[in-house]
């Protein structure tokens, strides 16, 4: 058997990659039940920067007919996929590729049926350094006429009610804020508006939708769990940065013995918006 070795801080952004795919399984699914395809459904599909797998498995469950080649620079979420294709009956309509897509591109089209019929990237594009260059090596990549989904969050979900916690009211914006202005330099493009930059790659873009989403931890035992791994992770972006008494409103919530715990909390729900463009390449 082959392991994958992974580093705490791949292993965390999985374990929140996996239950972001749980919590807003249901939002995705729509997402992608309307995506502007033919009635037979694309039957071949990449998923840029794939993590692991959400959007791969939801792409599987709307076109059932579809093969999907999931790219990932990271070795660990591949290796997560594959474990989770398996589980799910699913493995053989599955290729998955470990590259770097600000390095040199891997080959993606079929050698005989040629490029895919959708390209899908999720939370995926403002990670690279060119997305312009990217843009145009998915336009080329695509099949005449192929459909090409970009979604991108507006920013981490959050989960507290804005006025808590009680001693340090506004706590989760202050904190995002602060990550916000540490991670501005290495990822200008969170935020972006990728229309004009699709047009610009040759894309004509046929809708751009913004969906805001809430789930309660009534709807999903996982909110809890979702608000840990991602305060924990918050929390190592931005402790040397906050004030102190931020900092140790922070710890609070994340010490499980403490009365203002995360854990302990009834009133945890996960806001966040999407941002869906969709764009074709002309068949000519």
């Amino acid at each position: 058997m082959n392991h994958v070795h992974t580093s705490p801080q791949e292993s965390d952004h999985a374990e929140i990659l996996d239950l972001d795919a749980v919590v807003l399984a249901d939002h995705l699914a729509s997402i992608v039940s309307e995506l502007p395809v033919a009635i037979a459904g694309p039957r071949r599909v990449v998923d840029l920067g794939c993590g692991t797998g959400a959007g791969t498995f939801a792409l599987l469950d709307r076109f059932p007919d579809a093969r999907v080649t999931a790219v990932d620079a990271s070795a660990g979420h591949l290796h997560r996929l594959r474990e989770k294709a398996r589980e799910r009956g699913v493995a053989d309509r599955i290729t998955t590729v470990e590259a770097d897509l600000d390095a040199d591109w891997p080959e993606l089209a079929d050698p005989v049926a040629g490029g895919p019929d959708l390209v899908w990237a999720s939370a995926s594009l403002h990670h690279l350094a060119d997305p312009d260059r990217a843009l145009r090596r998915v336009r080329d990549l695509l099949a005449p006429g192929g459909l090409f989904a970009v979604v991108e969050l507006a920013g981490f979900p959050r989960f507290l009610p804005v006025d808590a916690p009680e001693e340090a009211p506004g706590l989760e914006e202050r904190c995002h804020a602060a990550a916000d202005r540490r991670h501005a330099a290495h990822v200008p493009h969170r935020g972006a508006d990728w229309g004009p930059m699709l047009t610009a790659a040759g894309f004509t873009v046929e809708d751009t939708r913004t969906l805001a989403v809430t789930v309660d931890s009534a709807r999903s035992a996982s909110i809890g769990r979702y608000a840990l791994a991602g305060f924990q992770r918050l929390r190592g972006a931005v402790a040397d940065t906050l004030p102190a008494a931020d900092l140790a409103a922070l710890d609070r919530l994340l010490d499980a013995d403490s009365p203002h715990a995360l854990r302990g909390r009834s009133d945890l729900a996960l806001r966040t918006e999407r941002t869906v463009w969709t764009a074709r390449r002309d068949i000519s």
